[in-house]
């Protein structure tokens, strides 16, 4: 049976974020529900694709409503020739590959404390290893992440290569959601 194309074009106005933090200025789209439908999974995924033309290749996040958001760095919209408020041209892809995540600091460490937590973690998936980050990231308060982090160990260390009953779309959790945007 022929794999369904994820391929998507459509047109979306660059949002700015209510909170961006205090590294550089980015934008965000919300992606229509039926581009989202295409992507192979709910949860975080990559996607290779354009803005205005402009390659790129991205980690969607889950915005909770069964679709995702994507992040526009300040690089990406230089490159555009847009700015908050214009609507742009998107073609969105599943990427072949996924991107490797990057590792939070605290989640690093305590994986360097173990080696057989650190073995089995090199021997997951890409997909697993963005899905362990997501669940440990997903914890609303820092109590609640650093147990994430020393159950995450205990489990890798054991041989378990995914984390279980884990709602990556964070429709039912509630745990993911887009940016608020800025009046």
């Amino acid at each position: 049976m022929a794999q369904a194309s994820t391929e998507s074009q459509f047109k979306a106005q660059l949002l700015r974020p209510k909170d961006p933090g205090s590294g550089a200025p980015w934008a965000f789209v919300i992606l229509p529900r039926a581009v989202s439908a295409k992507l192979p999974r709910r949860g975080r995924t990559t996607v290779d694709g354009t803005i205005n033309g402009k390659p790129f290749t991205v980690l969607l996040e889950p915005d909770g409503k069964k679709s995702h958001w994507l992040k526009i760095d300040e690089e990406l919209l230089k490159q555009s020739g847009a700015s908050y408020g214009d609507v742009v041209e998107f073609q969105v892809t599943s990427a072949a590959e996924e991107l490797e995540p990057e590792v939070p600091a605290d989640l690093l460490d305590a994986l360097s404390a173990s080696p057989e937590a650190k073995e089995t973690w090199h021997a997951t998936t890409t997909i697993s290893r963005i899905d362990w980050i997501h669940w440990i990231t997903s914890a609303k308060q820092a109590k609640t992440r650093t147990k994430r982090i020393h159950d995450a160990c205990d489990m890798l260390a054991s041989g378990k290569k995914k984390v279980c009953c884990f709602d990556t779309s964070g429709f039912y959790s509630k745990a993911f959601r887009a940016p608020e945007t800025a009046d």
